[in-house]
């Protein structure tokens, strides 16, 4: 499929495409602010291409922006309640994990709880985020393992662990095994 035929990568274009224009940005200036080409940052507008995970980070970093409320409806109507029906998925067209915004958006709330299935062998480099030294998450392992490096050191998880880091930090997430891992992201936005 065409990534411009996807519904979920047109709502990426036209809500990146907001967050610029409302910081009065051109395309070249968030270019240089996020390290992203201007040419990338022109077809993720037009969703002719679907920006993957790192991408998007260094995007919404430049903007000031959490992945988490980078994902959120600016238009709807706030409930404290996210049915998981209604929560909002997104696949890294890299790696294939899938990301699930479980909070309910709109609320106001510093704290976005999001779920990751991260599929065997898989492995994602966060740099690092200046923007985003303000903020910091939770990685609560539900099933399987990982191998986090953060901040330059490597930590490996099992089920039930749960690791604290500053989202502003350089980030490696792997997932060493032939299966794959289940885990809670809990992010304060500071």
């Amino acid at each position: 499929m065409e990534a411009a035929l996807d519904p979920l990568n047109q709502s990426i274009a036209n809500r990146l495409r907001q967050l610029r224009l409302e910081r009065a940005l051109t395309l070249d200036d968030l270019a240089a602010q996020s390290g992203v080409s201007r040419a990338m940052i022109s077809r993720i507008e037009r969703a002719e291409a679907s920006p993957t995970a790192v991408l998007l980070a260094r995007l919404c970093s430049a903007l000031g922006q959490s992945l988490s409320s980078f994902f959120e409806t600016p238009d709807e109507s706030a409930s404290p309640l996210a049915r998981r029906a209604n929560q909002q998925t997104w696949r890294d067209p890299a790696t294939g994990y899938v990301r699930r915004s479980v909070s309910a958006s709109g609320t106001g709330s510093r704290v976005d709880i999001v779920e990751v299935d991260f599929p065997p062998g898989a492995v994602v480099r966060f740099p690092q985020l200046s923007g985003a030294r303000n903020q910091s998450q939770h990685l609560w392992l539900f099933d399987g393992a990982m191998a986090v490096t953060a901040a330059g050191r490597r930590y490996d998880l099992l089920a039930g662990d749960c690791l604290y880091m500053n989202i502003g930090d350089e980030h490696i997430f792997e997932n060493p095994m032939a299966t794959p891992a289940r885990y809670a992201i809990v992010i304060d936005r500071g």
